[in-house]
């Protein structure tokens, strides 16, 4: 249930980014693209979601069948629901002194990411130790470790110079999404899940560095702009 749940939400939030028509910029243009192009088409994220349910359901043994699809169902509806809720509270440039509807919105949104994302870890934690207290002490120090980076980077303005990384965390989610559905039919090791999300935002960063890079050159071996007569 828990595999169906976040494996919903969070292919939800994959989904939804790539199948966007507006989306003009593509790290792996050969996939990126058709997917952008097939964002034409209303609800293909929710109906390709739903048929992977469907699917997995029929795999499992048949009395999990409908406890799968039903906590699938509760994972599009919560998707759905929080992503009203932010519709609803967004700010019109005319109300932006209005920060608190926004905020609001966007600390739910993170909320049920976080948890989705938590998933995983939480059950893993629980192969380790069943004590709540060390599990609850782990997870808050990765938390924070987590949220000091990101405050850093933002800071720093680090985040803006790779071209590349916010497609690789989505790719990341995709491939979270994937494993925890598949983790209900196979078992799937937690080094695999932690390695392959570390994979693809490393490959990210690296085909930011090599755009960078080449965008530098570019403008160093561009000949001189000639000066305008007076």
């Amino acid at each position: 249930m828990l595999g169906a749940f976040g494996g919903a939400f969070l292919g939800m939030v994959c989904l939804r980014y790539f199948f966007d028509a507006e989306k003009d910029v593509h790290w792996i243009g050969v996939v990126e693209r058709r997917l952008a192009r097939l964002g034409k088409t209303e609800a293909i994220d929710l109906g390709l979601v739903l048929i992977t349910l469907l699917i997995v359901s029929r795999l499992l043994p048949a009395h999990h069948g409908p406890a799968f699809l039903a906590a699938g169902a509760l994972g599009l509806v919560t998707f759905i629901a929080v992503d009203a809720i932010g519709a609803a509270m967004e700010v019109s440039p005319e109300h932006m002194h209005d920060v608190h509807r926004a905020s609001a919105a966007s600390f739910l949104y993170l909320e049920v990411l976080d948890a989705s994302f938590s998933f995983d870890g939480v059950i893993g934690a629980f192969a380790l130790t069943n004590n709540l207290f060390v599990i609850a002490v782990g997870l808050g120090i990765g938390a924070m470790f987590v949220r000091s980076l990101t405050v850093m980077l933002v800071e720093r303005g680090t985040l803006e110079s790779f071209r590349y990384l916010e497609h690789g965390a989505f790719w990341a989610i995709g491939a979270l999404a994937t494993l925890m559905v598949a983790g209900t039919l196979v078992d799937v090791p937690e080094a695999v899940t932690g390695l392959v999300g570390a994979l693809l935002i490393g490959l990210s960063v690296w085909s930011s560095v090599r755009d960078r890079a080449r965008k530098s050159a570019e403008r160093e071996g561009a000949p001189a702009a000639p000066v305008q007569p007076q």
